[in-house]
């Protein structure tokens, strides 16, 4: 997916929510186990409800590969109905991968040969040749973590060199020497506030992954006054709030309507910021 195809989404539908798919055996409701594959039955009723609302869908690979090849069965249909059904969807896995360069090569083949996704999530810190793999595909997307919504992000992406520059900065600054605003994006946490500001200063063009949202305390509204750009600029991510608003047999309108909240915020943010858009 290019970029304007994943802006025209945006501005068609006046949501820029990506809904992860974090899907736990152990949280979706109970009458799904008796069918035989619990996982994608309740991912395809999820994107069924949702779609209308949002613009992309993240799986969360651990939560598959935590059921050995059932659970990697059920990620590869989930993807395969997404890809038929919704080919307007942008796909991310959020996989988290990188490496040496010939296994960052496999993985590469692996999420955009094999399994077709739009885009991976991709940890930065072994350097170009780790990452430069994942850009060689046109029309693909890498996702660099860059600063985290997590408590654990300030061990090391907060701090300094002699200059005072912040590590997730030089992420950011020599990351742009491999890729750029169409083929690369970067993962901020919700939960960063004003730290949107310094992203923006370094990266005011490229698209943001942003979870964090809803059951992390991040602010959406934040996070569009510091991080939206004039394009939106961002994906912002909930899970947990949306797939486990409610474990009864209603769960996927109860989603549904969970989704609708928050692109309803969304619309209700754009019209503040970008008028025109």
């Amino acid at each position: 997916m290019t970029r304007q195809d994943l802006i025209k989404q945006i501005q068609a539908k006046k949501s820029f929510l990506c809904v992860g798919l974090d899907t736990d055996i152990k949280k979706i409701p109970q009458h799904l186990l008796q069918t035989e594959d619990p996982i994608f039955e309740f991912n395809k009723a999820i994107i069924n409800a949702t779609a209308p609302y949002c613009v992309a869908y993240k799986p969360n690979l651990a939560f598959y590969e935590s059921l050995g090849v059932k659970g990697l069965m059920a990620f590869e249909r989930t993807v395969a109905y997404l890809n038929e059904n919704y080919p307007e969807q942008f796909i991310i896995a959020d996989a988290k991968r990188g490496d040496i360069g010939n296994t960052s090569q496999m993985y590469a083949r692996t999420f955009f040969e094999t399994y077709n996704l739009d885009a991976l999530t991709i940890a930065p810190y072994m350097g170009e040749d780790s990452v430069t793999p994942f850009l060689a595909y046109e029309g693909k997307w890498v996702i660099l973590l860059a600063l985290t919504s997590n408590k654990g992000s300030h061990d090391f992406q907060l701090t300094t060199d002699a200059q005072g520059v912040r590590l997730f900065e030089h992420v950011l600054t020599k990351s742009q020497e491999w890729g750029n605003a169409d083929n690369m994006m970067y993962v901020v946490g919700a939960t960063q506030g004003e730290a949107f500001k310094d992203i923006r200063k370094h990266a005011p063009n490229h698209f943001l992954l942003v979870p964090g949202v809803g059951a992390q305390g991040g602010s959406l509204h934040d996070v569009c006054l510091y991080g939206m750009n004039k394009d939106c600029g961002l994906l912002v991510n909930s899970s947990r709030g949306i797939i486990y608003a409610s474990s009864g047999d209603d769960f996927a309108q109860v989603a549904a309507e969970k989704a609708r909240e928050v692109q309803e915020e969304m619309a209700a943010e754009l019209k503040a910021l970008l008028p025109t858009f």
